[in-house]
């Protein structure tokens, strides 16, 4: 049985942003009978993986639509330099009438005692139902005390029951299984673990138990495990019926069946959503119930959050929180971002010829996972520039070996054509370039760029491990290492700049006067294997 629902229009812009179409088919056994008055519909607002973005934020709030309105987590970036982002997250949240968010990874960039207080901050609920904690009086006081540690645990809930419309609705989170992998900070959360995915299904499917225990027929899965494993949950499980996902920056428009409508192990249909990345979508998800609580219209709609206006009482506040933006230049041109990680960057490659310039290095290095916004054309302020950099990451400077550099990229290569989604991704560079086979995930050619622009090229298949290049980059790539090699230590630093990219992006650009022309490109090659 094909149900479809008209498309609607719940733009409050000129133009319309939202693509709404069909609806979806199920089943024939589930959908026979006729639908009759006793129905409950309801909309649902929602955000995933905002990472701090204000300028998207605040956009958002002037287009998030909802009887009720949920986040899939990741609102929030970076560790205790980045408080004035944490309390604008905060803020956000609660003008948006956030009632529930999963539990994320960039949520824990921080100390437990500053996530606590972030949490505090919301009026809603932080959901995990597979995080693990070993208790307090089992930790050694001095690792409580240098680490920060709280009893992150009882700040966090399982699940919640919100009531809309006169209906009660069951919301339950869950957490990331590789979020203690991501750390920004590992030794604040050694006394933490998260459950295996079987064990988090079992763990979610106790709480819908319970919550149908207590007449709860809708239920909510916040999951920021990611799209493969939210699919997989949806199979599982019996009584869910929507997952407001999140992790893997998916874009999934539209509802279409075996991508976002997935049948549960009783046949019933569950609904996943995903919008993206970095808050430049959010969605509006319309859902009709029959009386056992069974989905049976659903319409998803996504919002592209760079065609609504900022509202000025949402800029006065967030101003007053994270201080009024200056006026930096204009950007004359500039090409849309890449479409994913692997893609080279025009936007990152023009960052890291800012670095390299100022700093008079010769190679220049920034990870395309860091670069959380591109530049707009026409007039960019302070928190633009910011809004490509919302982690305060300091600039740092060492000397690297050239075994360790050709190392470090083959890795960044490596797991990124490993990974579906294209995670960790390339890194964007000044005064290199370097050639990729994505068919084997392999570094094929690479050459140093001296500052006369000549060409040097490099053995990658025997690097010299006693020439050194002095490399600029962000703390996070030369010596956090996380998902790429680490470069340098932070005792071989040359130099540590006590300010991000940010501050050199528009130091850089003022200094210049003119406008900006972004169209840096040419610095990574694609071969396959049918390259002569």
């Amino acid at each position: 049985m094909n149900l479809r629902i008209p498309a609607i229009n719940i733009n409050i812009v000129p133009k319309p942003v939202f693509r709404a179409e069909t609806g979806f088919s199920m089943p024939e056994n589930k959908l026979e009978k006729t639908p009759n008055n006793d129905t409950f519909e309801i909309s649902v607002g929602y955000v995933n993986d905002t990472h701090g973005q204000t300028n998207n934020m605040m956009r958002i709030l002037s287009g998030i639509k909802g009887d009720l309105k949920l986040s899939a987590g990741d609102n929030d970036i970076g560790d205790e330099k980045n408080d004035k982002i944490h309390l604008a997250t905060a803020k956000f949240l609660n003008i948006a009438d956030i009632k529930a968010s999963a539990l994320g990874n960039h949520e824990i960039d921080m100390s437990q005692k500053d996530c606590i207080e972030a949490i505090n901050r919301m009026n809603g609920e932080m959901l995990a139902v597979n995080f693990e904690q070993i208790p307090l009086s089992e930790q050694d006081e001095d690792d409580i005390k240098k680490f920060g540690r709280a009893d992150l645990k009882g700040a966090l809930k399982k699940s919640t029951i919100v009531e809309v419309k006169g209906e009660k609705i069951g919301l339950i989170g869950a957490c990331p299984m590789d979020m203690l992998e991501r750390l920004t900070h590992p030794n604040y959360y050694k006394d933490c673990s998260v459950e295996d995915l079987d064990d988090t299904i079992e763990l979610i499917q106790e709480e819908i138990d319970k919550l149908r225990g207590q007449g709860v027929n809708k239920i909510i899965l916040l999951s920021h495990m990611g799209h493969k494993r939210d699919i997989k949950t949806a199979q599982e499980l019996d009584g869910l019926d929507v997952i407001i996902g999140g992790h893997t920056h998916e874009l999934l428009k539209d509802i279409k069946e075996g991508e976002n409508l997935i049948y549960s192990k009783t046949g019933e249909p569950v609904i996943i959503t995903e919008a993206g990345r970095d808050g430049n979508y959010f969605g509006k998800l319309n859902l009709t119930f029959d009386k056992d609580g069974v989905i049976t219209k659903a319409q998803n709609n996504l919002g592209n959050t760079g065609n609504f206006f900022k509202n000025m009482i949402n800029q006065y506040v967030f101003d007053n929180i994270l201080g009024v933006p200056e006026r930096v230049g204009y950007v004359k041109q500039a090409p849309p971002p890449p479409a994913n990680l692997a893609e080279e960057n025009p936007h990152a490659n023009f960052v890291c010829d800012i670095m390299r310039e100022k700093t008079n290095s010769d190679i220049a290095l920034w990870h395309h996972s860091g670069v959380r916004n591109f530049f707009h054309e026409g007039e960019i302020d302070s928190r633009d520039v910011k809004d490509m950099a919302p982690f305060l990451d300091y600039i740092v400077v060492a000397d690297v070996p050239e075994d360790t550099l050709v190392e470090a990229f083959k890795k960044a290569v490596k797991v990124t054509y490993e990974s579906p989604n294209m995670k960790p991704g390339l890194l964007a560079v000044s005064g290199l370039n370097y050639t990729v086979n994505p068919e084997e995930g392999t570094l094929t050619e690479m050459n140093f760029i001296d500052k006369d622009g000549r060409e040097h090229e490099i053995d990658i298949e025997h690097p010299d491990k006693n020439k050194k290049y002095r490399v600029v980059t962000d703390e996070f790539l030369m010596s956090a290492g996380a998902d790429y090699n680490v470069l340098a230590p932070e005792e071989l630093y040359v130099e540590k700049y006590p300010f991000d990219k940010d501050v050199l992006i528009s130091s850089y650009i003022k200094e210049k006067n003119e406008p900006v022309i972004i169209n840096h490109t040419g610095r990574i090659r694609y071969e396959s294997d049918d390259d002569d």
